[in-house]
């Protein structure tokens, strides 16, 4: 399983034209041999449930920490269900380094592990959880954790001194448990619900799981969010900047995600009323935010003003066409939008 495993990915991917990935990547077929927390959902479950066309651009504003996980790798969407490590020997620790816990210290998932706003399932402090096993195999154990009052996701990532072990199911076999026949997505069984108690939690935490399948040393890794009773409201996320009207062109700002020190923004570039054949967008950081890695732009710096120009293949736009391009930052204190002015050329 091992070896099928690490080389199943790269031989599917290069096999396939790019009309029949797409179309795989709009309408996925689940495996048929994995599992997740369905309830409350996992990050990647929750993404692959939410957005069933993951090409809707509409994700991006909707539910950016999904958008960046699909920019980073759409195969943690569309193999929701395959977060596995071999051969553990439950030394979990060993294997899944800190910070790597929500993406089971695969690369495949890493962007899970980013801190934000992923979606958060309000829960009470006693609570229901809830497996669903695609193979039917049942569990040598499930081992279901909560983190410590005091953990803040949407700045740091998990890391295993962050939890606190509250459920340990012990081994079960895959019958007597219900089943779902009618749902295309999740065709095997649910294991659960199984009752968790987590007092003295409020607000956003991260219910993290260790599913070890019963019939080999195969293993799944989850993290769930959710937000207990109490604690202090979740940030409330800017909506994107108004196009900003300059010289032939305008230029939007969008915070896709933010963790503790960094984060990821967008800027989509508008060609007014007559084509353009090139621009320049000028952004004016208030809070001293420093621009690193960026794509689908050239990117110069000068104390906290960033100046972003076309590269070859985007710079012409016709009338009212857009093109968009992405960076990632460091902040530190606040990170508020930055000023944008926009000039063509023609």
């Amino acid at each position: 399983m091992s070896s099928f495993k690490r080389l199943r990915r790269p031989l599917v991917v290069a096999a396939l034209t790019l009309p029949v990935l797409t179309l795989l990547l709009i309408n996925p077929q689940p495996a048929a041999a994995h599992g997740s927390a369905i309830d409350p959902p996992s990050r990647h479950y929750g993404c692959a449930t939410r957005w069933v066309d993951w090409l809707n651009p509409a994700m991006k504003t909707q539910d950016p920490m999904c958008w960046q996980a699909y920019q980073a790798n759409p195969a943690a969407m569309w193999t929701w269900n395959g977060l596995i490590q071999d051969n553990v020997n439950n030394d979990h620790q060993a294997r899944v380094p800190d910070g790597q816990l929500c993406g089971g210290g695969d690369d495949t998932y890493a962007a899970l592990d980013n801190p934000g706003l992923w979606r958060a399932q309000d829960v009470n402090n006693t609570f229901n959880w809830t497996f669903h096993d695609q193979a039917r195999h049942g569990a040598a154990y499930i081992r279901i954790y909560v983190t410590r009052q005091g953990f803040d996701p949407l700045t740091q990532r998990l890391r295993w001194n962050d939890l606190e072990l509250v459920k340990d199911t012990g081994a079960f076999p895959d019958t007597g448990w219900p089943t779902r026949p009618n749902d295309p997505l999740l065709n095997g069984v649910d294991y659960g619900p199984f009752q968790i108690s987590a007092p003295g939690r409020t607000g956003r935490h991260i219910v993290y799981a260790v599913w070890r399948a019963g019939h080999a040393d195969q293993n799944y890794y989850m993290c769930s969010d959710v937000r207990f009773p109490g604690g202090t409201p979740d940030p409330t996320t800017p909506p994107p900047s108004p196009p900003a009207p300059n010289d032939g062109c305008s230029a939007s700002y969008a915070l896709a995600s933010q963790w503790n020190g960094g984060f990821q923004a967008a800027v989509t570039v508008t060609a007014g009323a007559t084509a353009i054949n090139g621009w320049t967008v000028t952004m004016r950081f208030p809070d001293g935010q420093v621009v690193g890695q960026a794509w689908n732009a050239s990117v110069t710096s000068d104390d906290t003003t960033v100046t972003a120009r076309n590269v070859s293949y985007n710079g012409s736009l016709s009338a009212s066409a857009s093109t968009t391009f992405g960076f990632l930052g460091s902040w530190l204190g606040t990170n508020r939008a930055p000023t944008l002015s926009c000039a063509a050329t023609r």
